[in-house]
């Protein structure tokens, strides 16, 4: 995505991926993810203030109305979600992508 990317793009990119997957079952679901913003966001206690995750975001609440009638979105915060933030970096570095915000533990 180039100069499109952020990671609110990111983090909505895996929302919409996950509640993809999700609408192909049945059953209750609960969704879980370590951003605050695309939890509150599609839980609505939090605006939208624009930005490149707009786009995103709007695809994402879309998904999410049709789930929530059978699914739970949590916020789970990083310091208690790190072996899935280890996880996930190291394919990004495997694949040659450079962090430039957070470092690696």
């Amino acid at each position: 995505m180039g100069g499109k990317m952020s990671n609110n793009v990111a983090e909505y990119s895996a929302f919409i991926a996950a509640a993809t997957e999700c609408l192909k079952y049945p059953g209750i679901v609960t969704i879980r993810g370590d951003s605050k913003l695309v939890v509150e966001q599609l839980n609505g206690r939090w605006k939208v203030n624009g930005g490149l995750y707009t786009p995103f975001y709007e695809r994402a609440r879309v998904l999410w109305g049709n789930l929530k009638n059978r699914a739970e979105l949590a916020w789970i915060p990083r310091d208690q979600n790190d072996i899935c933030d280890v996880l996930s970096k190291k394919v990004l570095l495997d694949m040659g992508i450079k962090f430039k915000i957070q470092p690696i533990k």
